[in-house]
């Protein structure tokens, strides 16, 4: 064989090796945005500190093989970096699955994916406070339009969210819908959840995401339990049909478990101005698998919403790619 033969059948290798990075980070973030309307799946199914216990379980569960094989890092954590695992456990396990599963009870699963498209800009919000990184015009009109979107969301009231039944907010008496509280409560699971990114991201630098994800998950279980075993007097395994059972396993094994190791196996071999480019495949997929699982109707304030929101999921994917480019 020439070498013109040989540098054919390398590009030929390099490229089927690029396709299935590809797929991997797609898939990865498909995977991730089916978990907005699996949630709420999972909440018309169980009490949401059962769901919550099940989803960590199986999560860590299928994440431990992984972990396992990176287990000699462990022995290198110092005591900063287990207080960063517990904090990622606290909040971007256990405060993200709890104001997410309560929050979706409120509103529909469209709703909700529009709201958890605002997480890049906020995670760029929290960079900026937290981390003290530059802001420039890019970031500042993600952040923009994520708020705009999610105003325009609860202007639409209860035709934008759910059921638009009315709760009480306690003390002075006043009421607040139960779609805003919603609304409040998903964007406390997307401020969880960019919480989860920074310190996730710091601990990267040194450490397999797997394992991270792994350690976070195992060590948030014990913090579900105890809620749950308070709320399973209330649960009737027999009366979940198949569809909750898979919704719950999914939302585990799925959601937290297999979309971690799809999109860290991708990311490892690409560059991450590639990767980034491929973020934007989440909220269009939450949305999408809303209206396909759930059923949902199609109303005009959704798309001005989304639109509104997703423009700025590509802006923010544009400055990714524009840092790591620079980092390269």
């Amino acid at each position: 064989m020439g070498r013109s033969g040989e540098r054919q059948d390398v590009a030929t290798r390099n490229g089927r090796r690029s396709g299935i990075v590809y797929v991997q980070l797609a898939l990865g973030m498909i995977v991730f945005g089916s978990a907005t309307p699996v949630s709420k799946l999972v909440t018309e199914a169980m009490p949401v500190f059962v769901g919550s216990t099940f989803r960590v379980f199986l999560g860590a569960l299928v994440l431990a093989p992984f972990a396992w094989s990176a287990r000699e890092a462990v022995t290198r954590f110092e005591r900063r970096d287990w207080l960063l695992v517990c904090l990622i456990a606290l909040v971007g396990m256990f405060g993200f699955t709890v104001a997410m599963l309560y929050g979706m009870r409120m509103i529909t699963g469209v709703a909700g994916s529009i709201v958890m498209a605002s997480t890049p800009a906020v995670t760029a919000a929290g960079a900026m406070l937290i981390f003290g990184e530059s802001a420039n015009w890019r970031k500042l009109t993600a952040i923009a339009l994520a708020v705009a979107g999610i105003v325009l969301l609860h202007a639409g009231g209860s035709s934008a969210g759910g059921s638009g039944t009315m709760a009480s907010s306690g003390g002075g008496g006043g009421l607040v819908s139960a779609t805003m509280l919603g609304l409040l409560l998903v964007f406390v699971a997307v401020c969880c959840e960019a919480t989860y990114t920074l310190l996730g991201r710091k601990m990267s630098r040194d450490f397999d995401p797997r394992l991270i994800a792994f350690a976070a998950a195992a060590i948030s279980l014990p913090l579900f339990v105890p809620f749950a075993a308070w709320q399973w007097q209330d649960f009737q395994p027999s009366q979940v049909g198949a569809s909750g059972w898979m919704a719950t396993v999914w939302y585990g094994a799925g959601t937290l478990a297999l979309g971690s190791l799809l999109w860290y196996s991708g990311i490892a071999r690409t560059q991450g101005s590639i990767a980034a480019g491929f973020m934007a495949l989440m909220p269009v997929s939450a949305l999408v698998l809303s209206y396909v699982l759930l059923g949902e109707a199609f109303r005009p304030i959704h798309l001005a919403g989304f639109a509104t929101v997703f423009i700025g999921v590509l802006i923010m994917s544009w400055e990714h790619a524009r840092a790591a480019a620079g980092r390269s």
